[in-house]
């Protein structure tokens, strides 16, 4: 029996992942990590690390982050506790949905986390108070290969469910995209 439901999401390599509970008078029981089954949503890497946010307050925008070859990263985002709005930005050289993006909710209720590709950019605004997610990164973090965009980027045009409550200074500088960014290479 699976445990983990593929859906595919308009961006190519973009996955949807949702959780099949068991559960009993003890509580339940979710998988949230298969290699067996992930790699029917193209996981083939084992995992080089695992990340824990915690958010306190409504409205935050964390990202839009992403790594550099050789440093790219596939990534399997879970919300633990709370609701966000998740999105994923393809900044991949010569794709079809190159700058196109999508959101999605991920609840601590609903189940379902979002595997974001190699030449993605990721970000999240919290939609409740203490939020946690986990990241399991298919590639270790490097300084000198992490890059970002703007959560706010009028070339993207993310819509935000909220009004921005909070960014970080370092979130807030990362350059505007022009016309002559022709993208990742992965």
């Amino acid at each position: 029996m699976t445990r983990l439901e593929i859906s595919h999401l308009p961006l190519d390599g973009l996955k949807l992942i949702t959780r099949h509970r068991l559960g009993d008078a003890r509580g339940s029981l979710a998988r949230l990590f298969c290699a067996e089954e992930l790699a029917l949503a193209g996981w083939a890497e084992p995992i080089a690390q695992i990340n824990h946010t915690v958010t306190p307050k409504i409205g935050t925008v964390r990202g839009m982050h992403f790594q550099l070859p050789p440093y790219s990263e596939m990534k399997l985002v879970t919300c633990l506790r709370g609701e966000v709005y998740d999105v994923a930005v393809d900044l991949r050289q010569g794709s079809a949905t190159f700058l196109s993006w999508h959101g999605e909710i991920l609840s601590a209720d609903n189940n379902r986390s979002m595997i974001i590709p190699e030449g993605f950019a990721h970000g999240f605004q919290t939609l409740t108070d203490d939020v946690e997610l986990l990241y399991c990164h298919t590639a270790p973090y490097v300084a000198g290969f992490e890059g970002g965009v703007r959560a706010i980027d009028p070339l993207l045009g993310i819509v935000w469910p909220m009004k921005i409550a909070l960014i970080s200074e370092r979130d807030s500088a990362h350059n505007l995209l022009t016309d002559s960014f022709t993208g990742i290479f992965v």
